[in-house]
């Protein structure tokens, strides 16, 4: 892990979050407990202060900062998918970005909201709870059904279960050099299934 304080301003992590050794943390960035911060995050609290809520994910090669004298907070049970960018915004409790999305500072997204991939929330969107947004420029485009809303709840536990599961196990390792392995070998009680939008 890279953590970094600057103007005498550290980071704070819970002791029941994991963040990957290659990801970076910067200065006012507060991770609360059971989240997840993936390899290659960044999460620049050198502006404004990163407020990452219980249960939250941040994935892989994301960037989360913020302007000056502003916060970008993720709440509770956030889900935000590889190489998204969140920048100055709010994500109430529950939202999913998806991955290789865009979300823009003065923009707020209300709880339980989804974000389909490839999406860019522009400067200042405001979206009630419980709505499907998506595009670029985003557009919100209906209700979610309760279906699609546990399907959010159970990738976000997947997650919050890679993140225990990464502070008990993750290692690095020499890699298997003699015989070639037949199969999947890694298995996980998941829940999560890929989920169609229409």
């Amino acid at each position: 892990m890279t953590f970094y304080a600057i103007d005498g301003v550290t980071p704070f992590l819970d002791l029941n979050s994991y963040v990957h050794p290659t990801a970076v943390i910067i200065g006012d960035v507060v991770i609360l407990g059971k989240c997840y911060i993936g390899p290659n995050a960044v999460l620049r609290g050198d502006f404004g202060q990163i407020y990452v809520e219980e249960g939250s994910n941040i994935q892989d090669c994301c960037v989360v900062h913020s302007f000056p004298g502003k916060q970008t907070k993720l709440g509770r049970n956030s889900h935000i998918g590889h190489s998204s960018v969140i920048h100055g915004c709010t994500l109430e409790e529950n939202c999913l970005v998806g991955i290789h999305s865009t979300v823009l500072d003065n923009s707020y997204i209300g709880a339980n909201c989804i974000i389909g991939a490839n999406s860019l929330v522009p400067d200042s969107f405001v979206s009630p709870p419980n709505k499907l947004i998506f595009g670029s420029p985003a557009k919100i485009r209906r209700d979610l059904n309760p279906e699609e809303l546990s399907w959010k709840c159970n990738g976000t536990l997947e997650y919050q279960n890679l993140a225990q599961r990464s502070l008990d196990t993750l290692a690095t390792c020499r890699p298997e050099r003699i015989s070639k392995p037949e199969g999947i070998r890694l298995t996980t009680k998941s829940h999560a299934r890929k989920k169609e939008f229409a």
